[in-house]
């Protein structure tokens, strides 16, 4: 029998790459968009948190710095091994697992009464949390339409920035209102736990993960439902090929369960994977050096600690903006040229931070490093699923974000030892250092901008 050219018969990944985005993938978008918002809140009310414990308790720097730890060393290992899982069980389980796993954690959190009862807890919920994200970005790139797949995954990014901005909200009107505002505020933290069931009944697992593990009639079932919703009919099968089994030799050759896994360190993908590793951590390591200590860094300069909070508001909102510009120029310039620009942009944001020293200058200089910084996060997250192949997308993604999280354990206890050491100045140097390194790493990364997913 004479092969079936592969353009005679677009593949199902094909099918999905050609489509327009539709409501389909704006409700698969909103989804998974909740679920990061979930996390975000629940990462950045930890500062606040922090901040009312160390007035409450009469913690020290140090256990401050712990605090904040111990929740990145449970992240570190769930993006690890969260993105392994995400490649073997599938992305859909895994995200709405990683939902469940915290949000008990953190509803459990608001019930302690001692430091190390709440980091025990802290790093449960950080193992959730550090899966969560790399298998997400990973489920929303699979799905994207191929133009606007970049534009797509910061759009994902940017439900961060809604659920930052709600534990603002809930850290200023919730955690700074009474004693045991604290407790409230991870109380709300619970929600994620709840919204794992729609996770888990609601989204479609990912066509190229079914097609890598043989099951066929499933992935063309999904890929079936998303032309429906964009008005685009299936392709006809040739007799010797039903759409029940088997579409194109690019497709049969995906659904066979023996294909080989390739590693992400092998020679084809060791340079991409060094490059991306080095973005991930130093990104991480000023990120949320700077972000989790502002509150507490903000007390120490004389505010009130609601002031204090409602500064942190203000700045967070900032990141919206962001977002946006970073999710209009990734399908413009490309993936390489954004995220090494807003990249140069937070380092000099935080040299400009280090040098704050009025209100007016604290919160424009914020807001500037809230700007560039998530829109590089977007950036960043956009790259790191469309530089590895289906069998290991998430391996690799999850991979870098796991390396990322050591320098998010390392930032918060490394702040109060610069402080001591130096000014506020030096503290935010060693940040822009770090942010120049990484805008010199991305510019390495290959450019994978209009390139379907290999």
């Amino acid at each position: 029998m004479t092969a079936l050219p592969t353009d005679a018969v677009p593949t199902r990944s094909e099918r999905l790459d050609r489509l327009p985005f539709t409501r389909k993938h704006g409700r698969l978008l909103g989804t998974a968009g909740i679920g990061w918002a979930l996390d975000a809140m629940d990462v950045g009310l930890i500062a606040f948190v922090i901040a009312a414990l160390g007035e409450q308790w009469g913690l020290t720097a140090g256990d401050k710095g712990w605090l904040a730890s111990i929740g990145f060393v449970g992240m570190a290992l769930g993006a690890t091994f969260g993105g392994l899982l995400a490649d073997r069980i599938g992305r859909r389980s895994v995200f709405a697992l990683t939902l469940l796993v915290y949000g008990l954690a953190t509803g459990a959190s608001a019930l302690v009464g001692s430091l190390a009862a709440l980091m025990v807890l802290r790093f449960v919920v950080g193992l959730g949390l550090g899966a969560e994200l790399p298998v997400a970005s990973t489920l929303i790139s699979e799905f994207a339409p191929k133009r606007i797949r970049g534009r797509v995954v910061v759009w994902l990014e940017a439900f961060w920035a809604v659920g930052w901005i709600a534990a603002a909200i809930i850290g200023t009107y919730v955690v700074g209102a009474s004693d045991d505002g604290w407790r409230w505020g991870l109380a709300i933290g619970m929600a994620p736990a709840i919204f794992s069931i729609v996770i888990r009944w609601g989204m479609p697992e990912s066509v190229r993960y079914l097609m890598a593990k043989g099951r066929v009639p499933e992935a063309e079932r999904t890929v079936r439902q998303f032309e429906e919703a964009a008005g685009v009919p299936a392709p006809a099968a040739p007799p010797d090929l039903p759409l029940t089994g088997a579409v194109g030799v690019t497709d049969a050759a995906a659904a066979a369960p023996s294909e080989p896994k390739v590693s992400i360190w092998s020679r084809a993908l060791r340079g991409r994977t060094a490059a991306l590793w080095t973005v991930w951590f130093c990104i991480n390591f000023s990120y949320y050096g700077a972000f989790i200590w502002i509150p507490s860094l903000l007390l120490a300069q004389g505010f009130a600690l609601v002031q204090a909070f409602e500064f942190t508001l203000i700045i967070t909102l900032a990141q919206l903006p962001g977002y946006a510009a970073a999710a209009f120029l990734i399908e413009r310039w490309g993936r390489r040229p954004t995220l090494t620009v807003f990249l140069i942009g937070s380092a000099c944001a935080a040299a400009w931070y280090g040098t704050a020293s009025t209100e007016a200058m604290i919160i424009a200089a914020g807001c500037t490093l809230s700007f560039f910084n998530l829109g590089a996060w977007g950036a960043l997250y956009a790259i790191g699923p469309e530089l590895y192949p289906t069998n290991v997308r998430g391996t690799g993604t999850g991979a870098a974000a796991g390396f990322g999280r050591i320098a998010s354990i390392l930032a918060p206890l490394a702040v109060p030892a610069i402080l001591g050491v130096g000014s506020p100045l030096v503290l935010f140097g060693a940040f822009a250092l770090a942010f120049a390194v990484a805008a010199i790493a991305a510019w390495t990364i290959p450019e994978q901008r209009g390139r379907a997913l290999e």
